[in-house]
């Protein structure tokens, strides 16, 4: 059943890189939202300026009245200077809401540790009393895919999480820098080894999220899927407990 509603999903969102795609990855976060909505917002600004810009070349070049004005004087001068400053504000204001909304860490209900290897991850859930969880999560290589998976993409263990949930990942490295990115979700922060490295998440709807290293860490660079597997509070803590006492 989980299956058919993973199955399901998939045909609604895009939560995985496609043949040909020109535009982001769905979103199943609020601040990738807020990336993708700042985006189209200076996406919209930017053409207008382009239009503008080429229409004062074009009637500067093709009249000597407007050439006078358009290239020489206090006014244009002036009007050149505020203008752009004005917009440079449009922009720097949501962006430098966004970053902080991006570091902020509010108060978690869940916190996992991921450390890079080369070249696979390995994940720690540490908050539960019993003992920590423990799994290394390794790409399945493209002779053992089934029909439908994605090539490079696929790990053997997904890291699971609950939705709605403020989650904490704690990030490092074990041997060299990586970085762990997940586009859909608006994830990226460098591993570095001997240093621990943070970041806030939350997934608004069940999926699987997939993502990489960005970092060229070897060889293997390519080869180090990131698989993120958001499922139901319920879900989650059955699967928690399945975990815990096959570990013990």
């Amino acid at each position: 059943m989980r299956q058919i509603l993973s199955s399901l999903l998939s045909q609604f969102y895009h939560d995985s890189p496609e043949f040909g795609q020109l535009s982001f990855q769905d979103a199943g976060s609020p601040v990738m939202e807020e990336i993708i909505f700042f985006h189209d917002q200076v996406m919209f600004i930017i053409p207008v300026i382009a239009v503008l810009v080429l229409w004062l070349i074009y009637r500067s070049l093709s009249s000597a009245y407007y050439y006078k004005y358009l290239t020489e004087g206090t006014v244009i001068e002036i009007v050149w200077t505020v203008i752009p400053a004005v917009i440079l504000v449009f922009i720097a204001f949501p962006s430098l809401k966004l970053l902080y909304l991006m570091d902020e860490v509010l108060d978690p209900a869940l916190t996992i540790k991921a450390v890079g290897h080369q070249w696979y991850w390995s994940y720690e859930y540490a908050d539960y009393e019993s003992r920590a969880l423990e799994f290394d999560s390794y790409m399945i290589p493209t002779s053992d895919l089934n029909s439908g998976d994605l090539r490079l993409l696929e790990a053997d263990h997904h890291l699971v999480v609950p939705v709605q949930t403020h989650v904490r990942l704690l990030v490092t490295g074990a041997d060299v820098i990586h970085a762990f990115a997940l586009p859909a979700l608006g994830l990226k922060i460098d591993a570095i080894p001997g240093r621990l490295n943070q970041l806030n998440f939350l997934v608004k709807r069940p999926g699987v999220y997939y993502g990489q290293c960005s970092e060229i860490c070897g060889a293997n660079h390519s080869f180090m899927p990131i698989v993120l597997e958001a499922v139901s509070l319920d879900y989650y803590i059955q699967w928690i407990a399945t975990r815990l006492s096959e570990e013990e």
